[in-house]
Order: C-alpha cells, then sequence, then structure tokens
C-alpha cells in the first residue's frame, strides 16, 4: 500500500531530521571525549551537511557534475576538520591549508567521471594540477625545505612558467581528439 504524497514527503523529512540528529549527536560524543570544543565540531559538520545537501542536488538536478564536485570538496573538508579537531590527524588548520588546492583537485575526478562516464583530460589535467600545486605548497607550510616559498619562487619562477604551459599544452591537445 502506497502513502499519499504528503505522508511520503513528511516520512521523508523526519528520516533525515534523524539522521542528521544521529550524526551530530555522534558528532559531539566523539568530541566531547576527546576534549575538543563544540564549535570546531560544528563546523565541520556544517561542512560535512553542505556537502550532503550539493550531493543531494546533484541526484535531483541537472547541473549535476558542479554539484557533485562542491559534495566531494565540502565533505573531504568536513571530514579533515573533524578529524583535525579530534586530534586524529594531528595538524593545524593553519598549517594545512594548502589541502583547499588538493582537495579542489580530488573532488574534479568524481565531478569529470559523472560527466563524460570516463576520465577525460578535461578534469584530470587541471585535477592533477591542483593536488600537486597543493603538495608542494603543503611541503612549504610544513617547513619540510631549508629555504622558503619566496627563495624558492625566486630562483625558480621560470618553472612554474614552464609548467603552466605544459598544462596548457595538454589540454588543447586533449581537445582536439
Amino acid at each position: 500500500m502506497h502513502l499519499p504524497a504528503t505522508r511520503r514527503v513528511i516520512a521523508w523529512f523526519v528520516f533525515i531530521i534523524g539522521l542528521l540528529l544521529m550524526f551530530l549527536g555522534s558528532a559531539f560524543l566523539l568530541g566531547h571525549l576527546a576534549g575538543t570544543s563544540r564549535v570546531s565540531v560544528l563546523l565541520a559538520f556544517f561542512f560535512v551537511i553542505l556537502g550532503s545537501g550539493c550531493a543531494v542536488l546533484a541526484i535531483k538536478l541537472n547541473k549535476r557534475s558542479l554539484y557533485l564536485f562542491f559534495a566531494a570538496f565540502f565533505i573531504l573538508v568536513g571530514f579533515f576538520l573533524f578529524l583535525s579537531a579530534l586530534k586524529i590527524i594531528p595538524v593545524a588548520f593553519s598549517e594545512a591549508w594548502p589541502l583547499i588546492s588538493v582537495f579542489s583537485g580530488l573532488a574534479l575526478f568524481p565531478a569529470g567521471w559523472h560527466r563524460y562516464g570516463a576520465f577525460r583530460s578535461h578534469y584530470v589535467v587541471p585535477s592533477l594540477a591542483f593536488v600537486m600545486l597543493g603538495s608542494v605548497l603543503l611541503i612549504f607550510s610544513f617547513n619540510m625545505v631549508p629555504f622558503s616559498f619566496a627563495h624558492f619562487m625566486l630562483n625558480w619562477w621560470p618553472l612554474i612558467v614552464v609548467l603552466a604551459g605544459l598544462i596548457l599544452v595538454l589540454i588543447a591537445l586533449s581537445t582536439k581528439k
């Protein structure tokens, strides 16, 4: 027997609210046990919910690859903030800010896959460029090299120009196919 449309909508709404409350309660419980602030847990929860909302929009609307990108990006940011707040990842976001570039690159992969049904260079090349840029910036952010980013740029700026040109050539070659 099928429920009327309004009862199905109400049941779906109650189900979603129940899931949100279970997730939020679990997050606060884990945060309380780890001794973290509620604000950091709430901020991480906000990003995960925002990503989940984008995932729902990706399913329901036409611009699926765009919403899928934002869904993957926000969920990655939310989980990183949550794991950082719980001190499972012992790095503050002030040191790990280049992860935004890495997360952007990683979020492009499912968006490109969904749009074309396969990995295309339109998405793979920029994805890899964002991941590599974030990785290089992480090296400087964590002070893994004995010189600063400014010193690196003063000496190695032509390499950046060569890499930018290489990325543009790869994108142009891939669009001719």
